[in-house]
Order: C-alpha cells, then structure tokens, then sequence
C-alpha cells in the first residue's frame, strides 16, 4: 500500500501530459502508475497515449484490461465508456467491423440500466455513424440530435459538437448543403479553438469537414480549412490527422494544376498514415494514385489502387484507367458496381461514377443510357450548386452533344465548363475540355479556333500524362496546313445574331435560347471578330450586306 499515492500521482502526472499533448511523457507515467495491479484510471490514460502514439496492440490491451477494471469495481458506466471506445478501435485501428459491432453490443446493454450519463450520448453518436454507412441518413440525424442534447445537457462541448458535426454530415446526406457545412464548419470552428475536452473527436470533426469539402467539390473552402487544421495538428502533435489533412490537400493542389507541390503532399500522407490506420490510410492510396494515373505512370497508379481496394477513389480510379487502356466495358462494369454499392442520396460521391459511365457508354456507341447518367449529373450539380460539380455537368451534356453530331450545342456546354473551371483556378481540367472543345470545332470547320484552343490546352498539360496531349497534338495535326480566312458565321452565331437584330438583349436572347448570359455575350463578341464591326448594329448590317440574316 506504500507505493499507492506514489502511483496516484503518476498517474494524475499522466493525464496532466495527455493535456499538453506529450504522448510519450504520458505513456510513461500511465506505465509508472500501474505498477503491480491494474487500476482502471491509469490504463484508461495509457490507452489514449498508445492512441496518439499509434501503438495500436498498447491501446487495444490496455482499455480490455481497463474494461475489465471498471467492470470488477462496479462501475459499469467506466466499463461501457471503454467497450464504446473498444469499437470504435476495432474499425479504426484494426479494420473489423463485425468485432466492433460486438463491443457497441456491450456498451449498449452496461448503459440500458444506467441514469442518462455522457456515455448514452456517445453511444447515439457512433450509432449514427453506423447508420451514414448503412445509407440511412435520416436515423443518423436523429442519433446526432441526440448526442448533440447529451452534450449539451452534461456540459460536454466535445460531444455536443461532434454529434452536431455528424447532424451536418446527415443534412448534407439528405442535399441540405447549406445548412450541411454550416454545421461542420461550427463544429470544426470550436475544435480549432480548443473547446473540444477530448482532442479524438475534435480531430474527427475536422476531418467531416474537409471530407465533405472534396465531396462537394467546394476546393476553395476546402483549402481554406485545410490550411488551419494543418497549423491545429501540428500544435496538438497529431500525426494521422496531419495525414489526412495532406492527403485531402493534395487532392485540391492537383485540382489547381499545382501537380509537383500535389505529389509531395500526397507522398508525404502516404508515409505519415501507416498501416496502423487501416480506415485513413487508403485516403491518400487513392489520391497518389490518382495523381499517378494523371501523371501517365499507369502501373504506379494501378499498384496504389490496389492497395486501397475498396476505397470509392481507388475504385473510380481503377475505371478510369480502364478508359485510358481503351477498355470502356470494363470501366463501364466497375462504374456501374460502384453506383449499386452508394444509395441514390448519396448523390456527390455518385458523382464520380457518372461523370466516368458518360464516356464509357459513348465509347460503347450508347448515347440513350450516356444522356441518362448525364442528366442524372446535372440534377447533383443543381441540388449541390458548387461550380466544380456544374462543370462536370457542363462537360457531360457537351460530350453527348458532340456524340450525336449537335457541335453547336457541344461548344456552347464546354465553352461554359471552360469559364467555371478558369474561374475555380483549375488549369489541368480546364485544358483537358480546351481539348473536347476543339475537337467539336474542326467538326465544324472552324480550325483556326480549334488550333487556338488546343495549343492552349498543350501549354497547361505539359505535366499529365500524354493522353490529352496526343489528342490536342492530333487537333493540331488536322488543322495544319489549312489556310486561315475568315468562315461565316456558325449557325448558332446566325441565331443569336437573329435575335439581335430583333432588338434582344444578352439576357433576353438567353431566356429564348436556354443559355448562360455569358455565353451569349460571347458569341455576340465572337460574331463581331468574325465581321470586324465593333457594335451590333453595324454587326447586324454588315451580315445583312452578307446576306447572312
């Protein structure tokens, strides 16, 4: 008994570290603590040091044993505090679900006598969590609301703001964008402040939100948030949330065609999130593999997919390759698994597949199921209303289009993806509709143009693969040699002009037209450089001299 206080105060020494971040000072005065017996407290802090340190077969031991403490003391709130815990360890640290079920089992039961207690609240959150995979986001609202109450009802901001950061994970779930990332963002707000008790679930909170962030294709608010997480985890001396935080970053640095400072991001996730981390780790597989795919080294791109098999990134990516190996029934087959695994309100991350079974079907010569998947993006795009997602939209409806002969209309869809995505400061993805864009103009015999756009498209892709450099070579290839000489104006440009000299305005020619006003803007400018007039009722006159209108 001489050594108890001994031990008491190493241990509060224990927990005092784990306040400061000092991972390895607490596990050392966790072990100092336990001594000869096992006192629940003190193998409860060891296990969060073992956390933090990564040392997933110290932690796991440790909350077992402190499990089997709190149960031999009689405190069963303790014991199921540690079997939640315990479940959430086997998912995260040891990818198996099935034991982590039993372990949620366990808690359920120790807490089903109890008075309501922190404990129940943590529960409901972890439910709801299990019911966003099961595809059942409203059950999920209702067990974040839940947590949420707990925490508020027993003064717990962590757990108050995690349950209220999975109620936004839920409304987002259910195309509640808006109020979606505000809830996020709030929760993410007060880990950054350091309200959170517990820095497992602060962590966890900023890690919904830039997920949801790339989700959403909503890259600008997704950097900004990446930058202050990365400051918060160096501060808290968290190494997987680092990880994470790159690996998402990257991700949104090779979306900006920024692709040397992507791949070292994505490198540097790769090596920070080991193998210890089964849940975190393939987040940034799939996104080196995917920047490898871009890159043009397919077997890379292919080996990290692999190890990150069901992963949705890698899965996409695997299709994607299949496209670029000129294999669209594979693709087509792997795209279509992936839809049937993702419930329809899941509609963002359908997203990915969509914008892929577009240009399998077309290579497939289906242009009715292509117009199908195409439409089903452009309802995403309007339900999410991100300008990254309404460009994919765009690109889709242009590539339909184009299959079927409509050039005019195909131009008009590319002409606006291009204008969002130089908006949204994506060069690569700009460049790679230059391409689509000036494949449609040679169809239409405007090659000078199409030269214009395709040299265009070289210059921002000198770094990707040689896939959409060859075929912006082959645009090239086919214009040279042509004289260039001023053409008459397009059909589309007739029509505008049409409407024009009926006394329209861009908007109003809009309306009528079912066009954006700035692509309407620009074929009234593109029909004055194409009669050299400066206003339109010379450019109206001039075509009228023409016998154009």
């Amino acid at each position: 008994m001489a050594d108890l206080p001994r031990s008491r105060d190493a241990a509060t020494a224990g927990w005092d570290a784990l306040a400061r971040q000092a991972w390895e000072e607490a596990r050392a005065s966790f072990e100092a603590a336990l001594g000869r017996s096992d006192d629940a407290e003190a193998l409860d802090g060891l296990s969060w040091a073992a956390w933090w340190l990564e040392d997933v077969d110290v932690c796991i031991d440790a909350r077992e044993r402190a499990f089997r403490a709190y149960r031999d003391a009689g405190d069963d709130r303790g014991a199921a505090r540690m079997a939640l815990w315990l479940a959430d360890d086997y998912v995260d640290l040891r990818g198996e679900p099935a034991v982590a079920e039993g372990w949620f089992s366990r808690a359920a039961r120790l807490l089903a006598d109890l008075e309501p207690c922190p404990e129940h609240g943590w529960l409901a959150v972890f439910e709801a969590h299990w019911a966003l995979g099961r595809g059942e986001p409203e059950l999920a609202l209702r067990r974040a609301g839940d947590a949420a109450e707990a925490g508020r009802r027993h003064g717990l901001v962590d757990l108050e703001m995690f349950g209220v950061a999975t109620e936004g994970v839920a409304r987002l779930e259910q195309g509640e964008v808006d109020e979606g990332l505000r809830r996020l963002g709030e929760a993410a707000a007060a880990a950054l402040a350091g309200e959170y008790e517990n820095l497992v679930p602060a962590s966890w909170s900023c890690c919904l939100l830039i997920a949801a962030c790339e989700d959403l294709r909503d890259y600008d608010r997704g950097a900004q948030w990446c930058e202050q997480v990365a400051a918060f985890s160096e501060r808290m001396n968290a190494r997987f949330l680092r990880g994470v935080c790159r690996a998402h970053y990257g991700a949104i640095l090779a979306w900006r065609g920024r692709l040397r400072d992507a791949e070292r991001a994505l490198t540097a996730a790769v090596d920070t999130l080991t193998e210890r981390r089964p849940t975190w780790r393939p987040e940034a597989l799939a996104r080196l593999g995917e920047l490898r795919r871009r890159q043009g080294r397919r077997d890379e791109a292919t080996e990290l997919f692999d190890m990150a098999p069901d992963h949705p990134l890698a899965q996409r990516g695997l299709a994607a390759l299949s496209l670029d190996r000129g294999d669209p029934a594979g693709a087509r087959d792997l795209l279509e698994r992936m839809l049937r695994q993702l419930p329809p309100g899941q509609r963002t991350r359908r997203s990915d597949a969509l914008e892929l079974l577009v240009r399998a079907e077309l290579a497939l010569g289906d242009q009715a199921a292509a117009a199908a998947h195409a439409d089903e993006l452009q309802a995403v795009a309007e339900a999410v209303g991100t300008e990254p997602l309404r460009a994919a939209a765009s690109i889709a409806a242009g590539l339909v289009a184009a299959a079927s002969g409509a050039h005019e209309h195909a131009c008009d869809r590319f002409e606006d993806a291009i204008d969002v995505l130089v908006r949204c400061r994506a060069p690569v993805e700009a460049a790679a509709v230059r391409v689509e864009l000036a494949e449609s103009l040679c169809s239409l015999g405007r090659f000078e143009v199409a030269t214009s756009e395709a040299r265009t498209a070289l210059e921002a892709l000198d770094e990707v693969g040689p896939h959409e450099r060859e075929r912006a070579e082959a645009v090239l290839t086919h214009c040279r040699g042509r004289e260039s000489q001023d053409s008459p104006l397009t059909a589309r440009q007739v029509e505008v002009l049409h409407l024009v000299a009926a006394g329209l305005s861009d908007q109003e020619i809009a309306e009528r037209l079912v066009l954006s006003e700035h692509t309407v803007h620009r074929h009234v400018a593109n029909i004055f450089t194409r009669l050299g007039c400066s206003s339109r009722a010379a450019a109206v006159a001039h075509a009228t001299r023409l016998d154009l209108l």
